[in-house]
């Protein structure tokens, strides 16, 4: 299984401490300096934007991801000592055809939704196509969101994972642990300023419906899959001004966010997609593999 092809000896446990300690501490300064400073996310975002415009806005917030995503591969290799392959599966390589279903299956539900959304209050959508500015987002976008999404679950759905499954000894809390901070990494989004608090259920939400892909699937395709597909379209198909990417998007909709929406999403959707899944690739002792202790 996914979790039980790793050394778990004491010394083998410590090697994850440093990159777990200096990233988690990282963000969590981050926040806390943010709130203690009142800074608000929408105004410093549209400041950057009045200043660099858009898509240098969105470059600065995507092109750190390189930075980590290397970093966190490097330290698997070399201090660790372990394939990129192992920490992405535990199938003897990497399964693209899981990703690529992944990412058609989320595409395609969200754009239905879209869709749906357009035909029900179609004065709240907005198209701005401008090839001068969407050409350099889709390019900006093509090459560095892959790489944001990647490490976000290279590092929580992966090998922060693993970590805290070794701590606990169990899958069912290394699951919850991750995905609540997970969802409070995503604290400084605007988002979190427009609907309140309550958009932590969803942000939670993502990550325990990624955490059981991974465990489920004994890999990380279907959750790289999944966030590609999302953040792409989140950047590329549709944004708003209370999006964390803010982008020379095809339609930008300007109906008042909604949390009810979100809920639908992890309380209805994502249900349907696991079960898509499951389907698809006949998941089954779903207890144990969820919460057996390892």
């Amino acid at each position: 299984m996914y979790l039980e092809q790793f050394n778990r000896d004491s010394s083998s446990i410590l090697k994850y401490l440093p990159f777990v300690v200096c990233f988690l501490g990282f963000m969590a300064l981050n926040i806390i300096v943010s709130s203690l400073m009142n800074l608000d996310s929408s105004t410093m975002i549209q400041d950057s934007i009045d200043q660099w415009g858009k898509n240098f806005t969105f470059f600065t917030f995507v092109v750190p991801f390189v930075f980590f995503l290397a970093l966190l591969f490097l330290w698997w290799k070399f201090i660790h000592r372990y394939s990129i392959t192992k920490l992405t599966t535990a199938r003897e390589k990497i399964d693209w055809s899981r990703f690529f279903f992944s990412f058609g299956v989320w595409a395609g539900i969200n754009l239905i939704v879209l869709s749906v959304g357009y035909f029900i209050d179609p004065d709240s959508f907005q198209f701005q196509f401008n090839l001068k500015a969407f050409l350099p987002l889709l390019f900006i976008a093509l090459i560095f969101i892959p790489i944001q999404t990647s490490f976000e679950e290279y590092f929580f759905r992966g090998y922060f994972m693993q970590f805290t499954a070794y701590l606990s000894k169990n899958r069912g809390v290394a699951l919850v642990a991750t995905s609540v901070i997970f969802g409070l990494m995503h604290l400084s989004n605007p988002e979190v300023s427009s609907m309140g608090l309550t958009v932590m259920i969803f942000y939670i939400g993502c990550g325990l419906l990624l955490g059981i892909m991974t465990l489920m699937d004994d890999g990380l395709e279907l959750a790289l899959g999944f966030h590609a597909a999302n953040n792409l379209l989140g950047a590329l198909l549709i944004t708003s001004d209370s999006a964390v990417f803010q982008t020379d998007a095809l339609f930008i909709t300007t109906a008042d966010s909604n949390i009810y929406e979100l809920l639908i999403q992890v309380f209805i959707i994502f249900p349907i997609l696991l079960y898509i899944f499951s389907k698809k690739y006949n998941w089954a002792n779903w207890k144990q593999k969820l919460f057996k202790s390892v």
